[in-house]
């Protein structure tokens, strides 16, 4: 689905393309990349990159026409919560185009933010850098969310130790490993972007320190719940191993107790002379010889806190 969107104060949506009209393409149909490639001159090529889930953030120039994949967050159902897919950004001129195959939230929400606050893009770049802070602030805002989800499982394995919790905390690291490494990423993008010395006149020099602030933020932010979350995981591995150590201990103990009476017993049981055969008081002896050392091990275990 395609939508032609003029940015004057806010985005006002044309029912056609117009000169320094911004294209957004979400989902693309065969329709769409033909109307790219055939009426714009969109190089083919560009759009079985941008539709590779694991291609990494870059920026490409091919025939004058400038390719930049951007990493954003996206927030799934599935095994893992977050993730993150490329934004295509496709700029020639006038002409900026932005592809994505997936429906994030980041998008419609810059749309209606700019229309909130009246925002004005004046060519591309302000586009282009508007965007690249969007993403980092949804980074921060899902860094919040997954801050929480971690927050949550802690109180519920405090309770208990159950696998589902550990699984969730795995699943969201992983989360977070996607996020760190499409942040630098994102970063070395942004490097290359401002090395762009025949576009650098089009800057916003203002809205690209933003940029560099916000990113630097999520960068920060989630390597530190990386850290933070890291730590819990150790620690609660530590927690697992010493308690299966004092499990093993309690057992170790019972099977030592009950193997002295159990013993006695054998001893005593035997079919040979024992002394104890003809006393009528045998049987009560060995009964209470028995428990006698069955309490003795007793305390002595209670004593070294096997217990």
């Amino acid at each position: 689905m395609r939508t032609f969107l003029m940015g004057n104060v806010g985005f006002e949506e044309k029912k056609a393309w117009e000169p320094k009209c911004w294209i957004n393409v979400v989902s693309p149909t065969e329709e769409d990349i033909r109307f790219l490639t055939d009426k714009m001159g969109v190089p083919q090529s560009f759009f079985g990159d941008i539709e590779d889930i694991d291609e990494r953030s870059r920026l490409e120039i091919e025939d004058e026409w400038i390719l930049m994949i951007l990493r954003i967050p996206y927030k799934v159902d599935e095994s893992i919560p977050f993730i993150t897919v490329p934004l295509g950004f496709i700029i020639k001129d006038d002409v900026i185009i932005t592809v994505c195959h997936y429906k994030t939230e980041m998008i419609p929400d810059f749309i209606q933010y700019a229309d909130r606050k009246g925002v004005e893009v004046k060519q591309p770049w302000d586009l282009v850098f508007r965007l690249f802070l969007s993403s980092s602030v949804w980074y921060l805002k899902y860094l919040k969310q997954i801050n929480n989800q971690m927050h949550a499982a802690e109180i519920e394995l405090e309770k208990s130790i159950r696998n589902e919790e550990l699984q969730r905390l795995l699943k969201i690291e992983k989360s977070l490993v996607f996020f760190i490494t499409s942040l630098r990423g994102n970063d070395n993008l942004l490097i290359k972007v401002k090395n762009l010395r025949s576009q650098r006149k089009y800057f916003d020099e203002d809205l690209v320190e933003d940029v560099e602030i916000e990113q630097r933020q999520a960068q920060d932010s989630a390597r530190i719940y990386s850290d933070i979350l890291s730590g819990t995981m150790d620690a609660y591995a530590s927690v697992i191993s010493n308690n299966l150590n004092i499990v093993m201990k309690r057992l170790t103990s019972i099977s030592i107790i009950l193997m002295l009476p159990t013993l006695i017993a054998s001893l005593y049981g035997m079919n040979v002379p024992n002394s104890l055969e003809n006393n009528p008081y045998g049987f009560l002896i060995v009964l209470v010889v028995s428990l006698l050392f069955s309490a003795i091990g007793f305390i002595v275990f209670k004593w070294r806190n096997w217990f």
